[in-house]
């Protein structure tokens, strides 16, 4: 009985690490929607260890919908590493006149930030709370409270300095 058990989740890893193989393959050589299906998935696995290939396949990709879901994906790892290549999406969109800019990909740039928990996102998320958009407002408020629940009294002592 053991033994069988170890089979049956020996070819269940073995599974996913073809599955896991292939949404690699497919984030950097498939169509569009194989590239999005692909990132997201990789996000799933929660694997540290995709961080990296996450952030080359985001620095090669240009559609919207892929970048995008690459960023979600990098959220759902929640893996450190990710949050220079993040902030430096967030400083591009941020380039942009106000109205110009992705409300979903600002959105799904600070939910990721907000799950990978780094401070080092808090100096470059400020620049949020004081947006024109209230919901964008209101999820950066969010997000310094999940990554640093003192961000208030912390900001007030920075300031004073």
């Amino acid at each position: 009985m053991y033994h069988l058990s170890y089979l049956m989740n020996s070819n269940t890893s073995k599974d996913r690490d073809n599955e896991y193989d292939l949404a690699l393959k497919n984030l950097f050589h498939g169509e569009i929607m194989e590239r999005a299906s692909a990132a997201r998935l990789i996000g799933r696995f929660k694997e540290g260890r995709a961080t990296n290939l996450l952030a080359r396949a985001l620095r090669l990709e240009k559609d919207p919908i892929v970048i995008n879901r690459i960023i979600e994906a990098m959220g759902e790892i929640k893996n450190a590493k990710a949050t220079l290549r993040i902030v430096e999406l967030l400083k591009k969109e941020l380039e942009k006149p106000e109205d110009e800019q992705d409300k979903t990909r600002l959105f799904l740039i600070i939910e990721s930030l907000m799950k990978i928990g780094d401070k080092r996102a808090l100096e470059h998320l400020g620049i949020l709370l004081s947006s024109c958009d209230s919901d964008i407002r209101k999820l950066t408020e969010s997000a310094y409270e999940c990554i640093d629940p003192n961000w208030k009294v912390n900001l007030a002592k920075s300031n004073k300095i």
